[in-house]
């Protein structure tokens, strides 16, 4: 049967074939712990490490490749920088298109007494910035946003947003779990104060990686304690960043692979990344449109939208489609509410969820056309 790989919004398949050989040679010929011996195998793994962050400080825009703190994922990453910023009394304000890792730390912060307000988006996922500076209050310290919705593929206006927090004295937070690799951050990056991203999306890493970057000046309550692999004689955590924020042994073979991905990235060219995804996003989009009884979601527009479309289908619940374009088309996608009930709740499709499609930059057209067609097949055998 043939295959075709849709899921890319929950995790990459395939991966560069440089990423298979970086974390290959680490398993094989490495294998140590990254700045926990003095031995030639841990200064190789401290040196994969380091330069896992200088490619992925790169690709943040970032100057200082220390800034950028190594986690398991987004959520952790996110979560690190809500619970790290935020005290009782603090009030912060995010978006309706919110991801759950960013939703349910903030609902669970006000059981020590922090609130927060929650700015409705369009029902394609758009916000009006005015919309969200109306919600500030004297007492909100934070701003959280999305770089774009994992549902819908809405991009958010984050100049605007750095902007107005930057005005009024505010910490923002950016969750970048769908654009770091294929979007630039197209502001200064001196209006970021903290930036969550995952490695294993569109940079092409494995799962179980990801980051923080933390910007100067922003201090930071640690999510975990323990060994760092420095100041071992002192009983407290240490101060430097990234050692505040990595306790334990880092998934240095991982990061070997988030490294070659970040790296891959580079060579191809964010542009060039964009520009490809744009042709198939615009190819998807209207062969969809050409099925009777399938509703898209998101922008019009294929330029607001990173390449992810969520649809339904007349007569068909998505966990149905989706079932049938794998096990008849061998296609993989996703069907349910994506983590993410307040988009679908933005979006109107709360009650029945959506087959998300997301594609990345390993796509082809040809894939894009196969699964038009065999939707339409499903549509139409009914």
């Amino acid at each position: 049967m043939r295959q075709a790989y849709f899921d890319n919004a929950a995790t990459t398949y395939p991966k560069p074939e440089a990423v298979y050989r970086e974390m290959d040679r680490f398993a094989r010929e490495v294998g140590g712990s990254a700045g926990r011996s003095g031995h030639r195998r841990a200064v190789e793994a401290g040196r994969i490490v380091y330069a896992a962050r200088e490619a992925a400080a790169r690709l943040l825009n970032v100057g200082d490749p220390l800034r950028v703190v190594f986690t398991k994922n987004a959520t952790e990453a996110l979560n690190l920088a809500i619970w790290g910023l935020v005290r009782p009394g603090d009030h912060v304000v995010t978006t309706s298109i919110e991801h759950n890792s960013v939703m349910r730390p903030l609902v669970a912060a006000g059981s020590v007494g922090v609130e927060h307000s929650v700015v409705r988006c369009a029902p394609d996922g758009g916000l009006e910035p005015s919309d969200l500076e109306a919600a500030l209050r004297p007492e909100t310290t934070l701003v959280i946003i999305t770089h774009a919705s994992n549902v819908a593929g809405t991009i958010l206006p984050l100049a605007d947003v750095a902007d107005i927090a930057r005005r009024r004295g505010l910490r923002l937070l950016v969750d970048a779990a769908q654009t770091a690799g294929r979007l630039p951050l197209d502001m200064d990056p001196g209006g970021l104060d903290l930036i969550a991203f995952t490695g294993h999306k569109e940079l092409f890493g494995p799962q179980g990686t990801g980051g923080l970057f933390v910007g100067e000046g922003v201090e930071l309550v640690p999510l975990c304690y323990g060994g760092t692999g420095s100041h071992s004689t002192d009983f407290e955590q240490p101060r430097e960043v990234p050692d505040r924020y990595e306790s334990g042994t880092l998934n240095a073979m991982g990061l070997a692979g988030l490294g070659a991905g970040a790296r891959f990235i580079a060579e191809a060219g964010l542009d060039g990344i964009r520009r490809h995804e744009l042709e198939l996003l615009g190819r998807l989009l209207e062969g969809l449109r050409s099925i009777r009884g399938v509703a898209t979601y998101g922008p019009l527009e294929p330029e607001a939208r990173v390449a992810i479309v969520p649809i339904t289908v007349e007569g068909k619940s998505p966990p149905e489609l989706a079932e049938s374009l794998d096990t008849r088309y061998g296609i993989a996608t996703r069907a349910g509410l994506h983590c993410s009930p307040a988009a679908h709740e933005t979006l109107g499709t709360l009650e029945t969820g959506a087959l998300r499609i997301s594609l990345s930059y390993m796509n082809t057209a040809d894939e894009v056309d196969y699964l038009v067609e065999s939707l339409r097949e499903i549509v139409t055998s009914r």
